[in-house]
């Protein structure tokens, strides 16, 4: 007998599935037996927690563009999958969740594990639904897919444990109530009125100072986004998710946009005249110009977010690539670039602070912005990076210089704490052939991160032996990022009760594991860390001992958060340190040379 169970597994294989990943009850004891029939696939891939295996399904589906998938036993386990499913549906990630239920017997009788899911998934889903009949699983698998492709989001797929086990109907009966769905789906061709493209075209044509601003809406278009930033001599910001969009030795390229963001890209956004943004939700109204500054102009394939960050005056509902290529030859290309030349000028000034910044020590401790800043030349080619949430982000988010081929990701929208390490792994299984690495503050890796290396070590055959697979761990013994926003947004010194983690030697963690662990708490030695994890056969934790006194320093200061932050100094347990880091660090913005040289204490 085939039963319902084997069908779906059968089902989800035809739509492209290869592997899922989950952590078994007896919930699902009905998929359980049948993933292990099912020969051909897909696969069950065992996380340490459902949470992680949610954060796996969206990071295969970032950085394949296929549809994630993930599984949870009833009740609590399904309960775990939310944060890393949010972190999908706000990220515009397909990913299809099935989950168990309780028997359809005991509905309604508050039995042990039973939840309503249908309630609990609704926010989360953009399509939920229990399979009560055998003859339903084929329209309802195949709708959560094509729901989940269409409108890039999460589908949810509810089976009670005694239909896993019932016999399949793969053809239901011919009846009144029968459906009969099939597999496929294509990527529509969506393109904005032409009255409205010619309205674009005469804003920018007419605007002396283009910014244009790119997220991963404009992943597909990079040739499109560079011819239209050559014609209208603008400069490219790139929100964190749109990172990989546009390699950054472009000169025109500012970098990261925001309160991780580069000096140049704010400079660039605080002086220019139109603002053309592509493929990006990006939602900082303080990171934007004025209103009333600038024209306006956005791509958008969502036509609910069109216009919703930022007044525009063309609001182009459309796929990014498809837009731009009907867009451009109504551009005309703009004679005066000096407004190019400050900007490149500007980027190239911009990285020579970050370099100046990166090669500061004090007091003998590692600068966390050195140890991106020596990876950024060690990059491997085709390498997928992946970060957490933290200050560690900033780092990677300033200091890591994409180039052509290379793929990154993070929690953008959600910023969960926790996202890197499962999606690394993901990636790792998804490309066996590609270098990973990962940056994980000491906070995230002690909340998950330090689980999912047991899973490392589960699947030891498979992600090891291959290219890099590194996890990097910032040790500062503090939850950094939040210490932060609690001196420069709340005006409150830091708070060790809260802020104050135990110091876990990660790198020995790693070891009795059977990885390999690279531990570094010497300035002078951290790219000669970065070069043994690199080299090594297996997959590394890469733990620097950080200064956790080095400020994120944003580029402009509000007289608010100015006031705040020296207030929080006064009665910082560390204000001595980080007055001293502060000052010496943006003093890195207006001279080309600290007295000492690089380098000094």
């Amino acid at each position: 007998m085939t039963s319902v169970a084997d069908y779906v597994l059968e089902r989800v294989r035809g739509w492209g599935v290869d592997r899922v990943y989950g952590y078994p009850g007896d919930g699902i004891n009905g998929l359980l037996g049948a993933f292990g029939r099912a020969g051909d696939g897909p696969e069950f891939i065992q996380a340490r927690h459902e949470e992680a295996a949610a954060f796996m399904a969206c990071g295969h589906a970032k950085f394949t563009g296929e549809v994630g998938c993930c599984v949870a036993t009833s009740g609590p386990g399904a309960i775990h999958l939310l944060n890393g499913l949010y972190d999908a549906k706000l990220d515009h990630q397909p990913v299809v969740a099935i989950v168990g239920q309780q028997r359809r017997l005991s509905l309604g009788s508050s039995y042990q594990q039973e939840i309503a899911l249908e309630q609990l998934f609704a926010d989360v889903s953009e399509y939920c639904q229990m399979i009560t009949h055998p003859g339903q699983a084929r329209h309802v698998v195949d709708r959560a897919f094509k729901t989940a492709l269409t409108t890039r989001s999460v589908a949810t797929v509810i089976i009670p444990e005694d239909v896993q086990e019932e016999e399949a109907q793969p053809s239901p009966p011919k009846q009144h109530g029968s459906v009969y769905s099939s597999i496929g789906w294509s990527r529509p061709r969506v393109l904005p009125d032409a009255t409205e493209l010619r309205k674009a075209a005469d804003v920018l044509n007419e605007g002396a100072k283009v910014a244009m601003i790119i997220g991963q809406g404009a992943a597909h278009a990079e040739a499109e986004v560079v011819e239209a930033a050559e014609l209208l001599g603008a400069g490219v910001a790139k929100a964190l998710l749109g990172r990989e969009v546009l390699p950054d030795d472009l000169p025109f390229v500012t970098g990261p946009i925001g309160l991780l963001g580069s000096k140049a890209s704010d400079d660039m956004i605080r002086g220019c005249d139109t603002l053309f943004m592509v493929g990006t939700s990006f939602p900082y109204a303080e990171w934007l110009p004025d209103e009333g500054q600038a024209r306006g102009v956005e791509i958008d394939i969502d036509g609910r977010m069109i216009g919703i960050r930022y007044p525009m005056e063309a609001h182009l509902v459309g796929d990014a690539r498809e837009t731009l290529r009907e867009l451009i030859p109504l551009l005309h290309r703009k004679k005066d670039r000096s407004w190019r030349k400050k900007i490149e000028k500007d980027v190239k000034e911009w990285h020579r602070v970050l370099d100046r910044r990166a090669h500061q020590s004090f007091d003998g401790k590692v600068n966390p912005q050195s140890v991106a800043a020596e990876l950024s030349p060690r990059l491997p080619d085709r390498c997928i990076l992946t970060a957490d949430s933290g200050s560690g982000t900033n780092w990677w988010a300033r200091h890591l210089k994409l180039r052509k081929g290379m793929h990154a990701s993070l929690s953008g929208t959600l910023a969960t704490m926790g996202p890197a390490t499962p999606y690394a792994i993901a990636a790792r299984f998804a490309h066996p052939d590609r270098p990973v690495i990962a940056f994980i503050g000491d906070g995230a890796f002690q909340m998950n991160g330090m689980n999912e290396m047991i899973t490392v070590k589960r699947y030891w055959d498979r992600l090891a032996g291959g290219p890099p697979l590194v996890f990097c761990v910032f040790n500062n013994q503090d939850l950094n990022q939040v210490t932060w926003e609690q001196r420069a947004l709340a005006g409150d010194p830091k708070f060790p009760g809260s802020q104050d983690i135990p110091d876990v030697p990660y790198a020995r963690y790693a070891e009795l594991l059977g990885l390999k662990g690279v531990y570094c708490d010497d300035p002078k030695k951290v790219g000669a860390a970065w070069d043994e994890a690199l080299r090594s056969d297996r997959p590394v934790v890469l733990e620097f001992k950080v200064d956790a006194d080095i400020a994120p320093i944003p580029p402009h200061i509000t007289l608010d958060q100015g006031v705040k932050a020296a207030k929080a100094a006064v009665r910082d347990p560390d204000g001595v340190g980080i007055a001293t880091r502060g000052v010496r660090q943006k003093l890195t913005d207006l001279t080309g040379h600290l007295k000492g040289g690089r380098g000094s204490a």
